[in-house]
């Protein structure tokens, strides 16, 4: 790597920091808000728990996949899960802050991020339908374990990515007990209000 590729792969991860303060509409345990960097972080962990169900699968690929997945909110932020809509999908928003995030990047890294990026937002491997499915499965996790807001809608989690779960069978077992984590949760904070 030359001096000005070196360069510009520092200014670009001194840039992706940023997603360290970029905030979700998720808390933690704690009542804090929790952070694209923490939620990326955790769907890696979470995949690699569970990577003895997938061997078929490219391992590399899929914790790459984690990572890439949330970086373009570096820029403009996360757009909430419940205000996302099929007729303004936050894709386009995310694409257009990615390349810009990525702008300076040597070639062949900008090439590869680009293309782990949509092979996630279009789900195109079983990697990325894995990924993309335990996304939604560590959303909903981080739901039921924060330490939420008293109107928070537990039933959005009960609806929340159902369509992604059918990429792979592991998927839908943790579905299930997270939706009796959902329906417990829905219960206490009723009888609480």
């Amino acid at each position: 790597m030359n001096s000005a590729e070196l360069e510009s792969s520092l200014a670009f991860l001194r840039e992706a920091e940023r997603l360290k303060s970029t905030l979700r509409s998720t808390h933690t345990s704690t009542g804090r808000t929790e952070s694209t960097a923490e939620h990326s972080w955790r769907l890696g962990l979470m995949s690699m728990v569970f990577q003895s169900e997938y061997p078929d699968l490219d391992m590399a690929k899929v914790l790459k996949l984690c990572i890439i997945h949330d970086l373009g909110e570096a820029l403009n932020g996360d757009i909430p899960a419940v205000l996302q809509q099929q007729s303004h999908p936050k894709s386009d928003q995310e694409r257009s802050d990615l390349m810009q995030l990525m702008n300076g990047l040597p070639q062949p890294v900008f090439a590869e991020f680009l293309t782990l990026w949509e092979d996630y937002e279009f789900a195109t491997s079983p990697e990325a339908r894995l990924v993309k499915g335990m996304d939604k499965l560590e959303t909903i996790l981080q739901h039921n374990q924060g330490a939420n807001p008293p109107d928070f809608d537990y039933e959005f989690n009960l609806r929340y990515g159902q369509k992604y779960m059918e990429a792979h069978p592991l998927l839908g077992q943790i579905r299930s007990l997270l939706d009796a984590d959902t329906e417990q949760r829905r219960r206490l904070s009723a009888s609480a209000g």
